[in-house]
């Protein structure tokens, strides 16, 4: 899938993706770095953690094919076309996947990987070959949960990524180009990109470890064996890889896979505010000691904000004790807040910063 970026801009957004992996207790890593006959290698980490990382074989409809001309009877009987046109042949795409957890079978991956999907099918890393089935997704988010019926699977533990520093070296995995399983390595290059979307909740890890077409879905791990994130796009001029990636953050897909595997599905949450980024002058006006927080710019009446106390021109700057640096950051984190569950708000009212309790609604 392909988005241009800017109107001048001659790159390509190419969804791509890594991994998470959750469920029951996975066995520790050793911490890198490592050494094999006095040489430095990662090949006793990867050893485990490509364990982890699936093929994803996606069968999908053939396109079908929309020229007016062909809907006018007259035109088909004047050219001798039949009146129903055979039907293309389905399209076969790869993606990458891990196993979150061994003793359910479930597979995470991008929602665009298995999109409009007739059959997927999972191929691990000892060649062995199964039906997935579909729990869930969250287009928002592009994460998706498969299920396979499997024995022996091996799950790959999950990391913190709010712990993610930019420098961090990092470890894709994934099936690029439909190659098999493959190994990249990088570092982290940035933290919280957004904007690479028109809609979606976005907190993107950039990194510029290899990541191309096929990786969508694959594990982004760190020197401990631990996923961080999952890859799920590129920019690139012509549809390779330039040394930027992205990947959702290992926090938020877990977050939304566990409402999947609950519910089938994310129930989004929302405190009935509307909110915008604190801007320097605002920031001035409201003598912040710092350009950070989302203000809240009308609270909806009869709301779970309302109900709070929280008032328009508050600023609110930590969530659960997470700081807020803007608008974007509060919307993503409530949004995956199970809904009816009960939130710490820290805010700035005044120059007086207070603590409220709220109930997370539903959208």
């Amino acid at each position: 899938m392909r988005l241009w970026i800017g109107p001048r801009v001659a790159a390509v957004l190419i969804m791509a993706s890594a991994m998470l992996a959750v469920g029951p207790p996975a066995t520790a890593f050793v911490a890198a770095p490592y050494e094999r006959d006095g040489v430095p290698t990662l090949a006793p980490l990867l050893e485990r953690a490509t364990d982890a990382v699936v093929n994803i074989s996606v069968l999908t409809p053939a396109p079908t094919y929309q020229n007016p001309l062909m809907q006018d009877p007259f035109f088909r009987r004047f050219f001798n076309l039949p009146e129903t046109l055979p039907e293309g042949r389905p399209r076969v795409s790869a993606g990458s996947g891990v196993i979150v957890d061994a003793g359910q079978g479930y597979v995470l991956t991008n929602y665009h990987v298995i999109r409009n999907a007739t059959r997927v099918a999972v191929t691990l890393k000892d060649r062995r070959r199964f039906d997935a089935s579909l729990v869930g997704s969250d287009p928002a988010t592009d994460i998706a949960v498969l299920k396979i019926d499997a024995r022996d699977l091996t799950a790959l533990p999950i990391g913190d990524s709010d712990r993610v520093q930019v420098g961090d070296f990092v470890l894709a995995i994934g099936n690029p180009f439909g190659l098999g399983q493959t190994v990249t390595s990088g570092i982290v290059s940035a933290l919280g990109r957004g904007g690479l979307r028109v809609e979606g909740y976005e907190d993107f890890i950039q990194t510029d470890a290899s990541i191309n077409p096929g990786n969508s879905g694959g594990a982004l791990i760190d020197l401990h064996g631990r996923m961080i994130g999952v890859n799920t796009a590129i920019v690139a001029p012509a549809g390779g890889n330039v040394g930027i990636g992205f990947a959702v953050p290992s926090n938020m897909a877990r977050a939304v896979m566990d409402q999947i595997t609950r519910y089938g599905e994310v129930r989004r949450g929302r405190l009935g505010v509307s909110i915008q980024d604190v801007t320097p002058d605002i920031a001035d006006a409201l003598d912040l000691e710092r350009v950070r927080g989302a203000l809240v710019a009308d609270v909806q009446q009869g709301s779970s904000a309302a109900r709070a106390g929280i008032r328009s021109g508050d600023v609110i700057v930590r969530l659960n004790g997470d700081s807020i640096e803007g608008a974007g950051d509060l919307r993503n984190k409530v949004g995956l807040i199970p809904v009816g569950e009960q939130v710490e708000l820290t805010l700035i009212r005044r120059g007086r910063t207070m603590t409220v309790q709220a109930e997370v609604g539903a959208t």
